[in-house]
């Protein structure tokens, strides 16, 4: 029995990976899956790499993420940091660890949301290889490969003080996705439950869509570099929290301007998880694709951030290990 409804945990792993390599599509790799190793060609000679893992409970939930929308924010996640070097996303390596009863069908939605994320926010990025393997957490570990094409690598670094600071993509809806789920999708005992979303209004479901299958500016990181940003990364924790980070690794203030951020200031500051790219651009630089200024970099006694000149209060982000409430849901 091989159809949908059939359970990883009756099946041979030859079974599922067909099944798998049938969704995510063709590939452009020298070598594609079916070996040891996939073999890649690297354009410019040198590789950008990063990795991501979401992991069921502190990342995602069965209740509210069914399998399309899990791959395809596994995917977009890591396209994000990809993008947020400067370099163009050419290539996924998927590793899946599933519990048993998980059926060919939640496998195959998996492998589909991976397709369909590569092809609207990175067409010519591809699955190339991956890993299956058995545990009671389901997890999705993606790694990521792209390449420079000519450019330098973006770094958190590189922000001086003059640079115009600026983010490409939205900032506050998939935290406001996220506090939605919390508040309206449990039961009497905190357990989630399906999100009912005729029940939302149009934003709240622009909102709850932002949270489950994000869409990063990826085309946006190379017109970022390409235009002599000096600095850029993703902003996956949180505004405060990333802009940090930024601040600390260049050595600078970065002062974001409030009124610049739209209606919901407070979510836009703390909320996480939409993925825009923050850069920081020369003075004069005509700002690339999307990017808009939401502040300036200032050279400061101490590295930091601050709103309309004052420190803000607060981490002012998401810390995994310092706010996963096991209870919570």
């Amino acid at each position: 029995m091989t159809g949908s409804d059939a359970r990883v945990g009756d099946l041979d792993e030859r079974t599922v990976l067909a099944h798998i390599l049938d969704r995510v599509g063709p590939t452009d790799a020298l070598l594609g899956p079916g070996d040891d190793a996939a073999v890649l060609a690297a354009p410019g000679g040198r590789i950008v790499a990063s990795v991501d893992t979401l992991v069921h409970g502190p990342d995602f939930r069965t209740a509210w993420t069914d399998g399309f929308s899990l791959g395809w924010k596994a995917a977009a996640v890591n396209l994000a940091d990809i993008a947020a070097m400067g370099a163009r996303p050419t290539s996924l390596l998927v590793a899946l660890a599933m519990p048993p009863e998980t059926t060919l069908g939640e496998v195959g939605a998996i492998a589909d949301g991976l397709r369909a994320a590569c092809a609207e926010l990175a067409p010519g990025c591809a699955v190339d290889g991956g890993d299956l393997a058995v545990s009671d957490t389901l997890t999705a570990a993606v790694t990521a490969l792209g390449v420079l094409e000519g450019t330098e690598p973006v770094t958190r670094s590189g922000a001086r003080a003059g640079d115009v600071l600026a983010v490409s993509g939205r900032l506050g809806p998939a935290a406001r996705g996220l506090s939605l789920l919390f508040e309206r999708f449990r039961d009497g005992e905190g357990r989630p439950v399906p999100p009912r979303t005729a029940d939302l209004t149009g934003d709240e479901r622009a909102d709850l869509d932002a949270q489950l299958r994000p869409r990063p500016p990826i085309a946006d990181g190379r017109r970022a570099a390409e235009a002599g940003a000096t600095a850029m990364m993703d902003v996956s924790d949180g505004l405060l929290l990333d802009a940090a980070r930024m601040a600390r690794a260049s050595a600078v203030t970065l002062d974001i301007d409030s009124s610049a951020l739209g209606g919901d200031v407070p979510m836009a500051l703390t909320g996480g998880e939409d993925h825009a790219l923050l850069a920081t651009f020369p003075a004069g630089v005509r700002l690339p694709g999307s990017f808009a200024a939401i502040g300036r970099v200032r050279q400061g006694a101490a590295p930091g951030v601050l709103v309309d000149g004052e420190e803000p209060r607060g981490r002012g982000g998401w810390d995994p290990y310092q706010d996963w409430d096991r209870g919570r849901g």
